[in-house]
């Protein structure tokens, strides 16, 4: 970014704060238009691309207190910002930087020789357009006499890294129990930390592993977007492990304890109350996804098995069952449901 871009662009309208906009609103309005405008928010869109590249130019001026007040100062002294041409005598009659600039310097505004020792820039013996602010500011350009014969930041522009984005398919233990995982992007290898209970479709921000920035800017994020291998038995459910057990009809009619395996390889001896309906939760306090937040629950979900094939006494006796309470109806109220 030129210093030519520092005059032609208003940095205040790209974010739509006023001028004397705190950081706190600066970054605010940010924040906001970066989330609308994101490259992911709007894939294949080239204009929403272009106006986020521009509200992240703004930004990093904006947000730096010694670029700002170059910034604010530059676009006083040229009277607000308005657009000059690059040459002498542009279009309409618009003045040129040098003329701007010779008039503030004591150079002259017409051509060589039109004031007493006045000299365009450019010409000979005079610096550039940069050497000048760079002078004004304190820097030097690149090559140019300045401390280090460095450019400064304001007009380079620090542009910070784009983020990057990968996919990470995790073993469903190591998404249980946490731990590290490599993640290869743009050639580059990276561990992830996994934390515990990381669930399906999650993911993950790796701060400063994107793309390097430029001209001092930060690097961007990576976002690791996690898919879970599933599980013959156990599944994720927040902090807790869940999982779904049958139990014979006359369990669940009866009530009776059964045992349930647990993640660790163990087992736990769970009650399942008389009457239990298919689809009913029991809960296992501490044996779920642990973690230094503390430890989730084990989710038992009953479900009541039919047997496919009966033998003649197990025919006999759910028959004499289904007579003994041919007065219930499950089904009671349903259709009066329904209508509603």
């Amino acid at each position: 970014m030129s210093g030519q871009d520092w005059l032609e662009k208003d940095f205040y309208a790209m974010l739509g704060v006023p001028k004397d906009a705190d950081d706190a609103a600066v970054k605010k309005a940010y924040r906001k238009l970066a989330r609308t405008h994101h490259p992911d928010q709007n894939p294949g869109d080239a204009k929403a691309e272009a106006r986020f590249k521009e509200i992240g130019e703004a930004y990093a001026v904006l947000s730096d207190p010694e670029q700002r007040k170059q910034y604010d100062g530059l676009r006083a002294m040229a009277g607000g910002g308005p657009r000059f041409t690059a040459g002498a005598g542009g279009a309409g009659g618009g003045a040129s930087f040098e003329d701007l600039f010779g008039g503030v310097f004591g150079g002259g505004q017409g051509a060589p020789g039109g004031a007493p020792g006045g000299g365009r820039f450019g010409g000979a013996g005079a610096g550039s357009f940069e050497d000048i602010l760079s002078g004004m500011f304190g820097g030097g350009a690149p090559g140019a006499g300045g401390p280090g014969g460095r450019r400064r930041a304001g007009f380079g522009g620090p542009e910070q890294g784009a983020d990057l984005n990968a996919t990470l398919t995790l073993p469903f233990r190591l998404a249980v129990e946490g731990g590290e995982m490599p993640v290869s992007v743009e050639g580059r290898s990276t561990t992830v930390r996994i934390p515990a209970g990381v669930r399906d479709g999650q993911k993950i921000r790796l701060r400063g592993k994107g793309r390097p920035g430029q001209h001092g800017g930060a690097p961007g994020d990576l976002m690791v977007a996690v898919t879970v291998s599933p599980h013959p038995v156990f599944s994720i459910d927040g902090a807790n492990l869940a999982l779904t057990v049958p139990v014979t009809f006359a369990e669940a009619a009866l009530g009776a304890t059964i045992t349930v395996p647990t993640f660790d390889g163990g087992s736990v001896r769970v009650r399942v109350p008389e009457g239990s309906p298919s689809g009913k939760r029991l809960r296992v306090r501490g044996k779920g996804v642990r973690s230094s937040k503390g430890d989730g629950d084990l989710i038992v979900t009953i479900q009541v098995a039919v047997p496919e094939r009966l033998s003649d006494a197990a025919r006999a006796a759910v028959e004499a069952f289904a007579e003994a309470t041919a007065d219930a109806d499950p089904r009671s109220g349903l259709a009066g449901s329904a209508a509603h």
